[in-house]
């Protein structure tokens, strides 16, 4: 038999390695700089890799996975078939199988499971679409314990997401007690009663905490298909939402060091919101009538989101005692101009948790004040109204401000033009674009200077 494994990730790789020990011809193709599975020919490309393949693998991701399909498909073998392993929603998967063109009547959608790096080649399965019983055959021989379904594409990863409103659910509720219980000191005891509730006892407490908090990114977007396909069904996704917020809440230091994004920050802190806002294509920027409040004010750090009602702080005062130094407080009031959220006393408080800066879909006061002590602010306005202080609040939760959506560690940076927000997972990247920005600017402002008479 002969394979082609599209991705050699992790997940890749153990499959590579296990169809060769069970005596495949495997030929591997990942643009990356991978290592090459032992027995595993590395291919130049997707077309080299699947010609010739009875069965094609694909693990690319599923931001890939349309593309890479459509490339494998001139060089398929006329009975080839094509196993889509990527985590992704139903509807990506009939993509999919559509970009494979006349081989869409051999693509099983396969989802997967349990994990991976755990049970290696022998994690279930769950496989569904046109070519489902060769599919489901092949992975047997791995002894693998498979479900052929049968149906359509999408059906078996529809099955997968409605797994996931539990396991993802378990998850994001045990990282959150495990961080309460270090937050309280209470650490050992909280990892206690976790343990003594789950079956698999420690081991399967200690690997649902740390696989959530390494695969928080992924995590994330299955926790919002979980959600979006909950919404489909007439269900509201109530606690699937806030495990999807959780993971996005984790995933904002995955593959970051602390250092490492600290270091990101600071570099921030020297490019001009104008710079960011041209790397990003003009995504992201806050409307402008969220402005600054004094002249010269720059900040960029950390989003700490707050949902305030309009004309009311008391979710600001609780977000003050949750801060860490260098956080950006990101406050949705609405847009309420008639009541200040913030004055002198909070701005004081704020200094003195080493909060880097506000912005306020909302009021302040005190803006003299908040000039002196140099507290970065941008706000819609000032009133002299002071706030309500009954709630309700959210912290760490998704909000828009002036029109921009905000997670939780998102990286904010404001200046005199204004506001722009960078999703962290893009943070590294549109810093590249921002310094290429001004680079060709400064060579641009050269030349205009060069043509100056003398």
């Amino acid at each position: 038999m002969r394979l082609a494994v599209l991705g050699l990730g992790e997940a890749g790789t153990i499959y590579a390695q296990g169809f060769t020990t069970a005596g495949a011809e495997v030929a591997g193709f990942d643009p990356g700089d991978t290592a090459t599975p032992p027995g595993v020919r590395r291919a130049g490309s997707v077309g080299d890799a699947v010609a010739g393949a009875d069965l094609v693998i694909s693990l690319v991701t599923a931001a890939h996975a349309v593309d890479v399909a459509r490339e494998a498909a001139p060089a398929l073998a006329p009975e080839a078939l094509y196993a889509d392993l990527n985590a992704a929603s139903p509807e990506l998967k009939h993509e999919v199988a559509a970009a494979l063109g006349g081989a869409s009547g051999r693509f099983a959608d396969v989802a997967v499971i349990g994990s991976v790096p755990q049970n290696g080649p022998r994690t279930s399965l769950l496989v569904s679409g046109p070519a489902t019983t060769g599919v489901a055959s092949s992975f047997r021989e791995l002894g693998a314990p498979v479900e052929a379904m049968g149906g359509d594409p999408g059906d078996a990863t529809r099955r997968k997401i409605l797994r996931s409103v539990f396991m993802k659910g378990l998850g994001a509720v045990i990282t959150e007690a495990i961080d309460a219980g270090v937050a309280a000191g209470e650490e050992a005891w909280v990892r206690d009663q976790i343990t003594a509730e789950l079956a698999g006892g420690r081991a399967a407490a200690e690997r649902l905490d740390l696989g959530t908090r390494k695969h928080a990114v992924r995590r994330s977007h299955e926790s919002a298909a979980a959600a979006g396909l909950l919404s489909s069904l007439g269900v509201n996704p109530v606690v699937t939402t806030a495990a999807a917020e959780r993971h996005r809440y984790l995933g904002q230091f995955a593959g970051e060091a602390p250092d490492r994004l600290e270091d990101l920050l600071a570099a921030y802190s020297g490019v001009p919101t104008a710079a960011i806002g041209d790397a990003r294509d003009r995504l992201g920027v806050v409307d402008p009538r969220v402005r600054t409040m004094w002249p010269g004010a720059h900040v960029a750090g950390r989003a700490l989101t707050v949902l305030c009602r309009p004309g009311d702080n008391q979710g600001i005062h609780q977000a003050l005692t949750v801060a860490r130094p260098g956080d950006v407080l990101v406050v949705d009031g609405g847009g309420h101009p008639a009541r200040a959220l913030i004055g002198e006393l909070i701005a004081h408080r704020a200094v003195n948790r080493g909060i880097a800066g506000m912005i306020i879909d909302g009021a302040v006061r005190d803006v003299p004040a908040l000039q002196e002590a140099r507290f970065p602010v941008w706000a819609v306005g000032s009133s002299p109204a002071g706030p309500y202080k009954s709630g309700p609040y959210r912290i760490g939760t998704a909000v828009s401000v002036g029109g921009a959506v905000v997670h939780p560690g998102d990286v904010v940076v404001a200046d005199a033009d204004g506001v722009i927000v960078v999703p962290l997972a893009e943070a590294a990247r549109t810093l590249a674009g921002a310094r290429a920005v001004l680079a060709d600017e400064a060579a641009r402002y050269r030349t205009i200077l060069g043509e100056r008479p003398a």
